[in-house]
């Protein structure tokens, strides 16, 4: 399992919050997704040889929230 933590500056509000954990969530591979609204991060738990770093940022992406390059 690897945890990742990823840097979402727009991250602002609960609504923010529940529109990434939403997106994350139900991704195959991913075991938990936590935002951390205070700090603008999403920390993601998940099996990297079901599901990629870039699928991870592409779902936060579709929520229309940029991810800055790590």
């Amino acid at each position: 399992m690897t945890t990742e933590t990823i840097t979402v500056p727009e991250i602002h509000c609960d609504h923010c919050k529940s529109a990434i954990e939403g997106a994350l969530g139900p991704l195959d591979g991913v075991e938990r997704a936590e935002v951390d609204i205070d700090a603008r991060t999403v920390t993601v738990s998940y099996d990297d040889g079901i599901v990629t770093r870039d699928a991870l940022v592409g779902a936060i992406v579709e929520q229309g929230y940029d991810v800055p390059a790590a």
